[in-house]
C-alpha cells in the first residue's frame, strides 16, 4: 500500500483537531477571563532507507541519506497566558489582576479552582461568590449594612456602613502564581485545577513576589485575536484540503497500478 496514503490521514486528523481548538477560541472571544488555545504538532517516526554518512560504493561518503517521514501527531494543546483587554463596569466587585496570578475560588466538593475571571457577585449570605455560587477564597463577606465596596490594589476590602463614616476592613483577597501556568487543566466554567505539571501554586498578597495587582471596577476580557485566528483557521482549512488531495492522489495511483494488465 502506498505510503503516502497514511501519511497524508496523518495530516488531515491533525487539522481537524487544529480546526476544533480554532472554533473554540472564537466561542469563547468574549468570555470573561478566557485564555486562547494553541495546537502543537510533531513530526512523526521516520522511515530510514539509507543512512546519512554511509559509505558509497567507491568508498565515498554519502550526505544527506534517505528518510521519508510518516506525518504529523498532536502533542498539546496550549493555554497561552497572555493579559486581555480590560474592560471598565464601574460594578465594585468586577476585579482584574494586572499580571501574573489567578483568583482562588472554592469549589463544592472543598477543592480550590483558579480562574482569572473576577465578576464577583455576593450570595444571600453576603459572602462574595463567582456567577456559579463559588466562594471567593479566602472567604470574605460584605455586610448587609454596606454602602460602599472598596478593593485595594493589595486585595484589601473594606466597606462603609450605614451610619459609620469609617471604613471598616472585612478581608483580604489573595491571589496564587503557578511555575507553569501551561500545566494548569481546564475544568469550564472560567475555572483551573492544578496538576503535577503546573507545581504548587504561591499564594499571597497581590503585588508581592511577582504576583499581579488588582484593580476595582474593570473585567479582564478573552485574549484571542479574532482576525489572528480566522487567519489561522484559513491556514488550517487549506492545509486539510491539501493533505485530502494527497490522499486522493495516492488513490488514483492505486487504481492506476490494479489496472494494469499484462
Amino acid at each position: 500500500m502506498i505510503r503516502s496514503l497514511f501519511t497524508a490521514a496523518t495530516g488531515m486528523h491533525a487539522q481537524q483537531l487544529n480546526v476544533d481548538v480554532i472554533a473554540n477560541n472564537l466561542a469563547n472571544v468574549n468570555t470573561t477571563g478566557y485564555k486562547r488555545g494553541r495546537a502543537d504538532f510533531q513530526d512523526l517516526l521516520y522511515q530510514t532507507l539509507r543512512n546519512p554518512g554511509s559509505p558509497s560504493a567507491e568508498g565515498a561518503q554519502i550526505p544527506s541519506g534517505i528518510q521519508v517521514g510518516l506525518g504529523v501527531k498532536s502533542v498539546a494543546v496550549q493555554k497561552l497566558f497572555t493579559q486581555g483587554d480590560f474592560t471598565n463596569t464601574n460594578n465594585p466587585l468586577d476585579l482584574v489582576i494586572e499580571g501574573d496570578g489567578f483568583f482562588q475560588v472554592t469549589r463544592p466538593d472543598g477543592t480550590i479552582a483558579y480562574t482569572r475571571a473576577g465578576a464577583f457577585k455576593t450570595d444571600s449570605d453576603g459572602r462574595v461568590v463567582t456567577s456559579d455560587g463559588y466562594s471567593l477564597e479566602p472567604a470574605i463577606t460584605i455586610p448587609s449594612d454596606a454602602t460602599q465596596i472598596t478593593v485595594g490594589s493589595d486585595g484589601r476590602v473594606t466597606v462603609l456602613q450605614s451610619g459609620n463614616t469609617t471604613p471598616v476592613e472585612v478581608g483580604t483577597i489573595e491571589i496564587a502564581r503557578f511555575v507553569n501556568a501551561a500545566g494548569l487543566m481546564s475544568m469550564g466554567k472560567n475555572l483551573y485545577i492544578q496538576t503535577n505539571s503546573s507545581g504548587q501554586p504561591v499564594t499571597g498578597t497581590p503585588g508581592t513576589e511577582g504576583r499581579g495587582t488588582l484593580s476595582q471596577g474593570f473585567l479582564e476580557m478573552s485574549n484571542v485575536n479574532v482576525v489572528e485566528e480566522l487567519a489561522n483557521l484559513i491556514v488550517a482549512q487549506r492545509a486539510f484540503e491539501m493533505n485530502s488531495k494527497a490522499v486522493q492522489a495516492s488513490d488514483e495511483m492505486l487504481q492506476t497500478s490494479s489496472s494494469l494488465k499484462r
